[in-house]
């Protein structure tokens, strides 16, 4: 298996230096404002994996320590989310559309029985769940923020000829919103044409026969849809509410 995966070593990091310095490179010579944020970005993925490298063997042993693991992945989610959302105090709204998004997929997968409740399944497919939807609620919340506040005189004209504030403002933040889904449409649209996702080769990697792996991949995939469409909607529905808004 060694010769199937990159073996940690001087010459990996060097590569991945060097990948980190060309990503934030070209962030600052295209003026895109994220070099920094692409070099913090990657110290932190480093330092979380080797402290995750460390502490998932004795997570995975007890399904009580998944389960806790699992929990805090949520919570970290939503906080990212919250704060890039750039909502204010009203942020925390973020955490009932992801949460509303990723709990009742994962409680379906785990109860149907289709994934064990095993540690070395629930932190994965919980991880894959929650860290989709973050994404999508991160996109959605911004998009549809944004729409309201640039496109506010279509709000006030669609309330002049009697709408609601809340179904005015729904008008603009939905469509806006719907474009989160659009990577993870993209991505399941073009499965095994274009991407080949982790799951897939993890499971090839350990040991898993190509129709066991096109399984639980298609199972990722279809759970990721569903997250992220209950996580839009959330969001939508929030910032028509007025519940999520901009300071």
């Amino acid at each position: 298996m060694g010769g199937a995966v990159a073996e940690p070593g001087i010459r990996l990091a060097v590569v991945a230096v060097a990948l980190v310095v060309l990503g934030a490179a070209v962030s600052a010579a295209g003026r895109l404002g994220h070099a920094g944020g692409i070099v913090r970005a990657a110290l932190r993925a480093a330092v979380q994996l080797a402290a995750v490298s460390a502490l998932i063997a004795v997570v995975l042993t007890r399904l009580g320590t998944a389960a806790a693991f699992v929990a805090l992945m949520l919570a970290v989610a939503v906080v990212t989310s919250a704060r890039r959302s750039r909502a204010g105090r009203s942020g925390a709204w973020v955490g009932l559309a992801l949460a509303g998004g990723a709990m009742p997929v994962l409680i379906l997968v785990l109860a149907s029985g289709v994934v064990p409740l095993r540690g070395v399944s629930v932190v994965p497919i919980g991880g894959i769940v929650i860290g989709g939807a973050m994404t999508a609620t991160t996109l959605a919340a911004r998009r549809a923020l944004d729409a309201v506040a640039d496109r506010h005189g279509e709000v006030e004209a669609a309330m002049a000829v009697g709408l609601t504030d809340r179904d005015a403002r729904r008008e603009v933040a939905r469509p806006a919103a719907a474009d989160a889904l659009l990577p993870a449409l993209d991505q399941t649209r073009t499965v095994g044409l274009v991407t080949l996702p982790g799951a897939f080769v993890g499971m090839l990697l350990g040991g898993a026969t190509a129709v066991q792996a096109g399984s639980v991949q298609l199972l990722v995939l279809v759970a990721l849809l569903a997250a992220q469409a209950i996580a839009v909607v959330g969001c939508a529905e929030l910032v028509a509410a007025g519940r999520l808004r901009r300071p």
